[in-house]
């Protein structure tokens, strides 16, 4: 049935929506100075845009092949493409284009960091036609488009300038999914058809609403084809389809047109995933999602169609269908243990647990810091969080003592299994801005209709109509209610956009400068960083050149590393490489980013980083990379990946109370030996490089240590990032009395200007005694790492009345050689 409201003309429409358009791209591209920050570097923000970047070059480098296997990543086992191809693809043939085939780095950084803008203001359109079409009303449609033009939260930030991610095509291309089944939905409504009419008629009957299910096949398949995960939205396709099933079966209607329906959508999205040579490692999932989806359609409509044929009682209908469901679960546990565990596992399909936990956007939304918290819906939603809730609620009630149309259900399943999957991860958040601003919208016309805005017509509605005419309707209840709406729902999404718009995030200066130091300063790992790498037959490792090594860091900066510093990292941003343990305390602790860093000695952490290599002879990384935040707040997320966090955090009295800080267990890590001790005393470990110092949580660890612990060290704030070396170190021999204490010294100048002490001490055994130190005295080598980090002299060894001057070659470090004292 159609709105009595009088329609606005359509070129009024089309210039609401473009402005609309153009307030959403504002706001997102507010931080733009912090995007360009200098004429030859584009800071991109958080980390997989990063990767997205790398992606891209790849494909303009190799066009138009896709980087399938990166062996630039993940030392020494390198990786399949973990991101489904679509977004990238797109991203890079458009650049291709306007670059006439050739296009410069600036231009395609710059493309890169405009585009998630421009999608996340794309979704103003399908947002429209959603809330017009679900609701026969096209204020609902404009208001909709609006709000999620002003939507703060996720939404905004993963369609901010310089966040050049998938995840902003993922909320693009679903609500497309959304607008085009709900347009099918709806013609559905007066072209129902049965098998017989199909029969009698062919295709005509079905013929005005069939494109509109092919289209939202389509775009399910380009869907799936952004986003690995995708198979999720084709399972909420899959509960719409069965839940209208039961009401139209309940109700006495043919199921006929649902089953030729999301046949067609789930061949034409099968059809393209089958033409995909991979979606991130989720392929055979997503066929035989779409397979299941193929066969399960028609069942449900030939049990229907039976059924009433029989006259059967209606309520056999849902029964039928819970039995079926239950039979196929027996099936797959008989059958398939992993399609069972798939089956079982559904309604925590999202949940992370132990390690995972410590993924930002991976952590249930009303969790915050191990605490139930509601201020996340405030942050992501403003107002039409909680409104659409209420919003929810009275479509519900309609869909159960009313009759509501077959968008509406629609609209409720989607919003419902999107708060599910939300609820588990937040990252969903920014799929929900959609239906909440849809849903809030509904709430908002419901309240200016009751207020009398019905019955006044639009000043567009007509060519003759005008300004005046239109004013000379408004009455100060009328003008009341639309400031109340506006206020209510629009104005904290705006004021919450502005907040929050004001940066994108992405490396600090100090990773910048880290990471282009390393690029320019280490030894080439003979791997060209834009080739087209052929992916080594499973079971065997990349082969790799003699000169390659790995970077030992957190694997929150294996990125920025790869694409910004051109080396190869061991852990990266795809949870690769990090070790531990996932599940129980009983599992072999993995060798990784998180042993590594937690290994509570020099000789553990060591032997972590040459297992990492399964090869023996050869070590899994040359660099370990260390911020102050690896070292403080992001420890903890370090010891979650292992399983065991027990006593680094200890309960201690100071001045203010009781308080927790870090304990024994955590200044013994080999995190707490590189970063706040600056590798002091370690054999085999060598700062080679530092960033300036910023003002952190540092000093207040160092106290701590002094404190309760007896130590000595200075408390100030040292490098926010440290680049260290791993060295086979030069053993150093001389002769002493038995038993006397023998201590070697010397000065370290780091790249900032400040110097520490670098000391060890041993006991002469048989009249000698022996060290091995991994700082060169006399400066770098020709194709080795360029240091800036080193000893300001020789080394003192003292025993006694006794000290002796060493000098330390930079050959005898690197390849394990021995000096005679």
């Amino acid at each position: 049935m159609r709105s009595k409201v009088p329609n606005l003309t359509q070129g009024t429409i089309s210039l609401l929506i473009l402005a609309i358009f153009l307030i959403a791209l504002y706001i997102r591209t507010v931080p733009a100075e912090s995007v360009f920050i200098s004429e030859n570097f584009v800071r991109f923000g958080g980390n997989d845009p990063w990767y997205h970047l790398r992606n891209v070059e790849s494909i303009l480098h190799n066009f138009p092949s896709m980087l399938w296997f990166d062996a630039y990543t993940q030392y020494p086992h390198g990786t399949d493409q973990v991101f489904a191809p679509l977004f990238d693809m797109v991203l890079a043939t458009l650049i291709w284009i306007i670059g006439f085939g050739d296009p410069s780095t600036e231009l395609t950084q710059t493309i890169c960091a405009y585009y998630p803008s421009f999608l996340g203001s794309l979704v103003v359109i399908p947002t429209y036609f959603v809330g017009k079409w679900a609701f026969n009303d096209r204020r609902i449609g404009l208001l909709a488009a609006f709000l999620i033009a002003l939507a703060p939260g996720q939404f905004l930030s993963r369609a901010i300038i310089g966040f050049n991610d998938h995840h902003i095509a993922e909320a693009l291309l679903s609500t497309v999914v959304a607008m085009f089944l709900i347009a099918g939905l709806r013609r559905s409504e007066s072209s129902d058809f049965t098998l017989s009419h199909l029969r009698e008629n062919g295709f005509s009957q079905i013929r005005p609403i069939l494109p509109y299910f092919l289209l939202t096949g389509f775009f399910l398949g380009a869907y799936t084809l952004a986003w690995k995960g995708a198979l999720f939205f084709s399972f909420i396709i899959g509960v719409y389809i069965t839940a209208q099933h039961i009401i139209d079966h309940m109700h006495g209607r043919s199921t006929e047109y649902l089953a030729i329906g999301g046949m067609a959508i789930f061949i034409v999205a099968l059809v393209m995933v089958l033409l995909t040579p991979a979606i991130g490692g989720t392929k055979d999932l997503q066929i035989k999602g779409l397979l299941a989806g193929f066969v399960a359609f028609p069942i449900l409509s030939i049990i229907s169609y039976y059924m009433r044929e029989k006259q059967l009682n209606r309520y056999y209908y849902p029964l039928s269908i819970a039995v079926l469901f239950g039979a196929g679960i027996l099936l797959a546990r008989v059958v398939s243990e992993s399609a069972y565990a798939l089956v079982t596992s559904v309604f925590s399909y999202f949940m992370r647990t132990g390690g995972g936990l410590t993924i930002a956007e991976a952590s249930p939304l009303l969790m915050r810091g191990g605490q139930f918290s509601l201020q996340p819906l405030w942050y992501n939603f403003a107002l039409t969080g909680i409104l659409s809730f209420f919003a929810l609620l009275i479509l519900a009630y309609i869909a159960i003592y009313r009759r509501n149309n077959r968008e509406q259900t629609f609209l409720i399943v989607w919003s419902v299994m999107i708060i599910w999957a939300m609820l588990q991860q937040n990252r969903f958040a920014y799929y929900y801005s959609v239906n909440a601003a849809i849903l809030s919208a509904y709430l908002g016309i419901k309240v200016l209709d009751l207020a009398g805005w019905k019955d006044i017509r639009s000043p567009f509605a007509q060519a003759t109509s005008s300004i005046s005419d239109w004013l000379k309707q408004i009455k100060p209840v009328h003008a009341l209610a639309l400031v109340l709406v506006v206020l209510v729902l629009a104005y904290p999404s705006y004021d919450l956009s502005t907040q929050q718009n004001q940066g994108t995030g992405g490396p600090n200066g100090y990773w910048i400068e880290a990471t282009q130091w390393m690029k320019y300063n280490t030894p080439d790992p003979g791997l060209d960083y834009y080739e087209s790498y052929e992916q080594p037959p499973e079971g065997e490792l990349y082969p790799y050149p003699d000169e390659a090594y790995g970077v030992m860091s957190w694997w929150d900066y294996g990125h920025w590393i790869e694409v910004i510093g051109h080396r190869i990292p061991n852990a990266n941003p795809f949870q690769q490489g990090i070790g531990g343990r996932r599940n129980s305390m009983d599992e072999e602790n993995r060798p990784g980013a998180s042993t590594f860093f937690t290994a509570p000695s020099e000789a553990e952490a060591t032997a972590v980083l040459e297992a990492v290599h399964p090869d023996p002879e050869k070590a899994g990384a040359r660099y370990v990379v260390s911020d102050v935040a690896m070292a403080t707040g992001k420890f903890y997320a370090m010891a979650a990946w292992t399983l065991d966090t027990d006593n680094y955090y200890v309960q201690a009295q100071t001045a203010q109370g009781t308080q927790t800080v870090p304990g024994e267990r955590y200044f013994n890590t080999m995190e707490a030996r590189l970063h706040i001790f600056d590798g002091n005393g370690l054999e085999q470990y060598r700062m080679v490089h530092e960033t300036p110092a910023a003002n952190t949580a540092e000093t207040g660890f160092k106290q701590v240590y002094n404190v309760l612990f007896g130590g000595n060290i200075e408390v100030v704030n040292t490098g926010y990032v440290k680049i260290f070396e791993y060295v086979d170190g030069a053993t150093i021999t001389g002769q002493a009395p038995a038993g006397e204490k023998v201590t070697i010294t010397n000065t370290i100048r780091t790249t900032t200007g400040r110097t520490f002490e670098y000391s060890r001490s041993t006991t002469a055994t048989n009249g000698t005694y022996e060290f091995v130190v991994p700082y060169s005295t006399e400066g770098p080598m020709t194709g080795q790492t360029q240091f800036d980090t080193a000893p300001t002299g020789s080394y003192k060894v003292s025993f006694g009345n006794t000290t002796e001057s060493v000098r330390v070659s930079e050959s005898a470090v690197l390849n394990g050689g021995e000096i005679e004292v």
